[in-house]
């Protein structure tokens, strides 16, 4: 049985299928899982980028002239590609002096973040 063993030349048709299908099914799920991790990261980069962008369109909206509800506010100026606005509109059966503002950030024509404060007449 040794010398059998002994004599046996290289690999067979059936062993090197199984070893390239084996080495396609572990490279397969690797590219899979770097795909998804690029997909991740680059969502998370596009809501946090909305985020700050909401946040400064909140503080500079406050620190606007009040104008009677309802009214869209001036903006800050978008990263590239995203666009924001600020309406506000007023609380019903609330005090006139304040504003419920609705700040929406877009990118790609979809609503990415949106941001809800009080603005209030001083």
């Amino acid at each position: 049985m040794i010398a059998r063993l002994q004599s046996e030349q290289g690999f067979t048709l059936v062993e090197a299928l199984v070893s390239v299908a084996i080495l396609t099914l572990a490279l397969t799920t690797f590219l899979l899982g770097l795909s998804t991790g690029v997909l991740s990261a680059s969502h998370a980069d596009r809501l946090s980028a909305a985020h700050e962008l909401g946040r400064s369109q909140m503080e500079f909206t406050k620190e606007l002239q009040y104008e009677n509800a309802p009214v869209a506010y001036a903006t800050v100026v978008p990263t590239a590609g995203y666009t924001v606005s600020a309406n506000a509109s007023s609380i019903p059966e609330g005090d006139a002096d304040i504003q419920l503002i609705t700040v929406n950030v877009t990118k790609d024509a979809q609503v990415v973040f949106t941001l809800q404060g009080y603005k209030v007449n001083r």
